[in-house]
């Protein structure tokens, strides 16, 4: 087992260093990436929120170690992560095999949409500037207002409900998701579970099996959300024509 290694990861063309708990090598070559958690596992289940949290960080940790597993003569890199908890609400831990097949994927995804910093300002206009042209008092903008918000909407804006407790432009970036009907304003959580899946409109259309890889494994759990809803609609109609007679 390797301790707290250090990988690294392309993000939009940029390395982030990247420090995984623990990596097991298998006798075969294979590693396996071990997430250690403090959120207990009682009575054989943990929290679900919990266990996705875990399992969509511990993909990103086997992505960087596909990509040192492809220098390295007979590595591969294994499609689940290894899960050390606290059992039940004692100090002894638990581990479990989680499966990061749909997790890879969404994250993959996700990385192949990402502009590097270079790309998005060779698309700017010209001319484009976010210089609020300040006073003498150094606090009033004597910029026009239209010009800053022409400017702001040059660029493209990854918005999420986490960014009203921190950024400024967070209503502003609302504003144009909702316009568009972007998943983002449904949470980061609904948008990595969304995979390739962008607006809402998208979404609806899937789940109602007019669009979509049915391979998918998004699309799929879509549209058997999709037949358990109608399913439970139907008995609950049926109940309440039964309970009129």
């Amino acid at each position: 087992m390797l301790d707290h290694p250090l990988l690294t990861l392309a993000v939009a063309g940029t390395p982030a260093y990247l420090e995984p708990d623990a990596v097991v090598v298998h006798p075969g070559g294979s590693w396996t990436v071990v997430e250690i958690k403090s959120f207990p596992v009682v009575d054989g289940a943990a929290d679900a929120a919990k266990v996705g949290a875990a399992a969509r960080q511990a993909a990103v940790y086997a992505l960087a170690l596909e990509a040192l597993a492809e220098r390295v003569p007979g590595a591969s890199v294994t499609h689940g992560a290894l899960l050390v908890c606290p059992r039940d609400f004692t100090n002894l831990p638990t581990a479990s095999l989680v499966d990061l097949r749909k997790q890879l994927a969404t994250t993959r995804r996700q990385l192949g949409r990402l502009a590097g910093v270079e790309d998005i300002a060779a698309d700017l206009p010209e001319g484009t500037t976010f210089d609020l042209d300040l006073a003498d008092d150094g606090r009033t903008a004597r910029r026009p207002a239209k010009e800053l918000a022409a400017a702001v909407d040059a660029v493209p804006a990854a918005y999420a409900p986490e960014c009203l407790a921190a950024c400024e432009l967070a209503f502003h970036c609302r504003a144009a998701a909702r316009e568009t009907g972007a998943v983002q304003v449904l949470g980061r959580g609904v948008r990595a579970e969304l995979g390739g899946l962008t607006t809402i409109g998208e979404v609806l259309s899937a789940a109602a099996g007019d669009t979509g890889d049915p391979h998918d494994p998004a699309v799929a759990a879509l549209r058997r959300a999709a037949r358990l809803r109608a399913e439970a609609l139907a008995q609950s109609r049926a109940g309440e024509a039964a309970a009129c007679r």
